[in-house]
């Protein structure tokens, strides 16, 4: 559904005004060596529609910022038909989480896999490349709702999470860090004395 004249002057816009597909055609230069598309090729198209979906948004050109967690339940075969399902699901002042869902088709049997499902942080600039304003996001069903707060707890667990890691950058143990790593798949050979 086309926006209307009045919900581009809004300074709130509806989640569906960027809404964004993108579909492409699986070939074989984007395989990898066991004739899998290669991961690298996904987070590619991943990153255009999380692109695309934000600047119609924003109306300023977006940039990445950072990548939540990708997860690569299945694997997407030349010959698929991949489609990149992207929605605006949160913003902040100049920032925005565009919601993720990819699909592969098979086109022989057209069987569709749940692929890879992420959240990208975009941030708008303006012409002179300072952060940009956005605008509010209306939110018109429980989904929606949903996922703004879910996203809300994403970013509030994730800046707990580097702080945590900030401040305990000076108060590191290395002895207290072999005790906790001594059950995992390392060996640690540092010498004390050659460490000072």
């Amino acid at each position: 559904m086309m926006p209307n004249a009045e919900e581009l002057k809004l300074p709130f816009k509806k989640v569906r005004f960027s809404r964004t597909t993108i579909t492409e055609l699986m070939i074989p230069s984007y395989a990898n060596f066991g004739g899998k598309i290669h991961g690298g090729v996904l987070l590619s198209l991943m990153d255009k529609v999380a692109y695309v979906c934000a600047a119609k948004h924003a109306g300023n050109y977006c940039v990445t910022a950072s990548i939540d967690t990708v997860n690569f339940l299945a694997p997407v075969e030349v010959g698929d038909l991949v489609s990149l399902k992207a929605s605006v699901n949160y913003v902040g002042k100049t920032s925005l989480v565009v919601g993720i869902r990819v699909e592969s088709e098979n086109v022989k049997t057209n069987v569709i896999t749940h692929t890879n499902t992420s959240y990208f942080t975009m941030v708008a600039k303006t012409d002179d490349n300072r952060p940009a304003e956005v605008p509010g996001l209306i939110l018109e069903n429980e989904e929606q709702v949903r996922r703004f707060e879910e996203s809300r707890k994403r970013k509030i667990e994730k800046l707990k999470q580097v702080h945590e890691i900030r401040t305990s950058r000076p108060n590191f143990d290395i002895e207290q860090a072999k005790q906790t790593l001594a059950s995992e798949r390392c060996i640690i050979t540092i010498d004390q004395k050659e460490n000072k």
